[in-house]
């Protein structure tokens, strides 16, 4: 059964966006029938997980990657493909992301590539290899540099967006699989989260490591994220929370972070900033979707209707919409990877690797 995404309209409930209306669970009752029901609709066209999706061109499109091996633009309004960009990876696309002026797109892959993509031709401009599975990538805001996260070596890599030239490589930069890094919206700095419970913060000036945050969380952190302003990130957790830590001011250090709790009943595996930090979504392995008040830590809606995890979510800019990625359940299946140096390596997707009772320095994920 082919794999989608799922836009949902939670504030204007008034407008006609879908042709299909899911149930939604809120903090405060409603006394109409229709304001309970929330329309969404269904973007239907990989043929596998969507690991990553992202809003693009003034919200007018979207982004999104799959381990079907194909990224896929499409129209908002229309719930149409555009374009799709397949035929390059031979795995697993893990992550994608776009240039501030839409031009460019960036792929991560467990076949060991990053890969630049031109949006207007399709084409591959670069490919770099790694000697691991990639995890995750992201693009600064300038467009310059991009950074991305190796699974053997538990490393980040930051890579010349022009020229597909490495900048740096920090090996062994967390203990255990790094699962996601994104720079920080002033592009001084790459933040990147792991397995091993470690939020980091890489300068990249300095090239060195500024913050360390040890057990951070109770569990394996999943997805970190900065606000527009750079002043907060969020990290999302296999703890079933998710944090916000003050890092511009640094009054975390006194203070703690922010916790955004009993909402979600299974591992946290998103989250995503609105445009003005007033709104923070998240997506979970209990399937469910929430929206929290930043300022409260409240959560102010539980949305529900996917049929497997949420792998990914994002808010457009006019915070009317919410973008959600679904994952299909484990099906076991090896793929293929390329110039593998180990034969009996384990070949499945790497939250399946972390999931797995094979990989006993890992917990279980608490799926309930």
């Amino acid at each position: 059964m082919p794999s989608s995404s799922c836009l949902v309209d939670p504030l204007a409930l008034e407008e006609a966006l879908a042709v299909e209306e899911s149930p939604v669970e809120e903090v405060q009752d409603w006394d109409s029938q229709k304001l309970s029901q929330i329309p969404y609709r269904v973007l239907r066209g990989h043929c596998d997980g969507v690991s990553s999706c992202c809003f693009c061109f003034g919200d007018e499109k979207i982004i999104s990657c799959s381990t079907d091996r194909t990224a896929k633009l499409w129209d908002v309004a229309k719930g149409t493909l555009i374009q799709d960009f397949g035929e390059e990876h031979t795995a697993p696309i893990s992550e994608c992301s776009l240039t501030a002026d839409n031009r460019r797109m960036i792929t991560s892959s467990y076949d060991k590539t990053v890969k630049a993509w031109d949006l207007e031709t399709g084409k591959v401009l670069w490919s770099v290899n790694h000697e691991g599975l990639v995890t995750s990538c992201n693009i600064s805001s300038d467009g310059k540099l991009a950074v991305s996260a190796v699974d053997v070596e538990n490393a980040i890599c930051v890579i010349d967006v022009t020229t597909g030239s490495r900048v740096a490589y920090v090996k062994d930069h967390h203990k255990s699989t790094v699962t996601r890094c994104c720079f920080d919206p002033d592009n001084q700095r790459v933040c990147s989260v792991s397995s091993d419970r470690t939020i980091k913060l890489w300068d990249t000036l300095a090239q060195s490591t500024t913050i360390t945050i040890n057990k951070s969380h109770d569990n394996i952190i999943s997805d970190c994220n900065f606000s527009l302003n750079g002043r907060l990130l969020c990290t999302a957790s296999w703890d079933k929370t998710l944090k916000t830590w003050d890092i511009k001011t640094g009054a975390f250090r006194s203070h703690g972070p922010s916790l955004f709790s009993n909402a979600h009943e299974g591992s946290v595996s998103a989250c995503a900033f609105s445009d003005d930090a007033s709104l923070l979504v998240s997506g979970a392995y209990d399937k469910s979707i929430v929206l929290w008040n930043v300022d409260t830590a409240c959560k102010k809606v539980i949305l529900k209707g996917h049929e497997d995890w949420v792998t990914d979510v994002a808010l457009s800019s006019n915070k009317k919409l919410v973008l959600s990625a679904c994952k299909c359940e484990e099906c076991g299946k090896p793929f293929s990877l390329v110039d593998w140096d180990d034969p009996d390596a384990i070949t499945r997707c790497v939250f399946c690797r972390l999931a797995s009772p094979e990989r006993i320095i890992l917990p279980s994920v608490p799926i309930s």
